[in-house]
């Protein structure tokens, strides 16, 4: 600790003979003690910046943060908390790692708006008595405590002297927005959860407050990650709707909405939001395809989707299937995807610890049966860690598996499940003798369409 204490003196000492020039960063250093981490992680709130951060075995860290000011979180292990730095603040951040909340303390040069974000924190749960009592209550109950947290919050950051005062402007405006999330999540969930109220609607006038915001403040937008995730809220909403409405994909309506939103720099943000995923698992990537490019305008967003795009592409209908080589054959020996031609080929994707995928199993065996001797064989592919081997080779003695039995050389990173989007399990593929994808998504063995797929195919 006192080598902590003397760079911090060295610094402020520093910073005094050079007051009269401009200083374009934060310094930021700590202990933490009976630590096991090995690093703090710090991202900025509106996850423009991020940076890990070396732990020395003493637990003592210390960074500079340049000209980058704003709200962070900091991470360590599973513990979190929020900092404020701007340039020209000197941090220093002690804790032990077994009290992480209890024993926090922060100091140093700039430390004011900090010292707000954690009494924000401490209060809030206080006052709230956590999710379970606070959304159970009652519509008026629940508006006057909300309510009352703010007036106490806004009380207290006219009293702190020394808080920074770009942060103070934008906290009045986020305590508001707060209110606002609050009243929205009462609404969608949280309420009917917490209070056991199946069906719960909330009484008019109730939401008014939260129907008057506007929800194309770009400029809010940008600043501001509790606007933000009101906005959000907002589409979620929207998206919901029109998937019930159109009985459509949610993943198709989600890109839909967002389409349509009128503000650019709000649509472009949110379309990309979660469209690595979503045009994996949307029911037509083509469909979703189409319309993300029809809507987004941001040329870098753009070429990542159309990337995706022509990986998807790679899987359709007829084309080589992404292939695997030498994975461990619990027969004996090795076995690549190229051995397997000559046949149909029927592969589960599959793990020891995955319940849905051991639910299949006796629909798997009773379809291995029903097609023992025809022109088709069935693979199964153990996407176990290293550490489960022991398990995935009793499980198949204990369920008395057939078919082919293998393991991925790196489990779920392998590079055949990455080249296959595969990103829950169970997962089947339908192969043709060549080689060729017949289904990148097979039906699963309980279901009645599989039978239909393989009559089809006269097999």
């Amino acid at each position: 600790m006192k080598t902590t204490i003397f760079s911090l003196g060295l610094v402020l000492s520093l910073m005094a003979c050079t007051k009269e020039t401009t200083v374009n960063y934060a310094l930021f250093s700590g202990k933490i003690e009976n630590v096991e981490a090995k690093e703090i992680t710090l991202v900025k709130s509106d996850k423009s910046f991020s940076k890990k951060i070396t732990l020395e075995s003493s637990g003592i860290f210390m960074d500079t943060i340049k000209n980058n000011p704003g709200l962070y979180s900091f991470t360590i292990g599973k513990n979190k908390t929020n900092l404020y730095l701007n340039n020209g603040d000197v941090l220093n951040i002690t804790a032990n790692a077994k009290d992480f909340t209890g024993t926090l303390k922060v100091a140093g040069k700039g430390v004011e708006t900090t010292n707000y974000l954690l009494f924000k924190n401490k209060k809030t749960r206080e006052l709230t008595g956590g999710d379970k009592s606070f959304y159970a209550l009652e519509e008026v109950d629940f508006k006057n405590k909300s309510r009352n947290i703010n007036t106490i919050l806004n009380n207290v950051l006219d009293t702190i002297k020394g808080i920074d005062p770009a942060f103070k402007t934008l906290e009045r405006r986020n305590l508001n927005y707060t209110y606002l999330l609050r009243l929205s999540r009462y609404v969608t969930g949280k309420h009917a959860y917490w209070a056991k109220r199946t069906g719960y609607k909330p009484s008019e006038g109730f939401l008014d407050e939260l129907k008057a915001l506007d929800i194309n403040n770009e400029k809010e937008f940008l600043v501001s990650n509790i606007y933000k995730q009101l906005v959000i809220a907002h589409y979620v909403d929207k998206i919901r709707a029109l998937a019930k409405k159109d009985s459509i994909d949610f993943m198709i309506a989600k890109v839909k909405v967002h389409a349509a939103i009128p503000n650019e720099i709000i649509k472009n943000d949110l379309i990309f939001s979660g469209a690595e995923y979503g045009i994996v698992k949307a029911e037509s990537f083509e469909d979703y395809y189409k319309i993300f490019m029809n809507a987004s305008t941001n040329k870098e967003n753009n070429a990542k989707i159309t990337e995706l795009y022509n990986k998807l592409s790679k899987l359709n209908k007829g084309q080589p299937s992404p292939k695997f080589v030498n994975y461990e054959n619990n027969a004996g020996g090795t076995l690549s995807l190229d051995d397997l031609k000559g046949k149909y080929t029927y592969i589960d994707i599959w793990a020891t610890w995955c319940g849905p995928c051991i639910r299949e199993i006796p629909d798997l065996k009773r379809v291995e049966k029903a097609y023992h001797g025809k022109n088709i064989q069935f693979l199964s592919i153990s996407i176990d860690e290293s550490k489960d081997y022991d398990k995935w080779k009793e499980m198949i003695v204990a369920k008395e598996l057939g078919g082919i039995q293998v393991i991925a050389d790196s489990a779920a990173s392998s590079q055949f499940a990455k080249e296959y989007f595969i990103t829950s399990i169970p997962r089947f593929i339908l192969l043709d003798p060549e080689g060729k994808i017949v289904a990148k998504k097979a039906p699963r063995p309980s279901s009645p369409e599989l039978i239909t797929l393989l009559n089809e195919l006269n097999i």
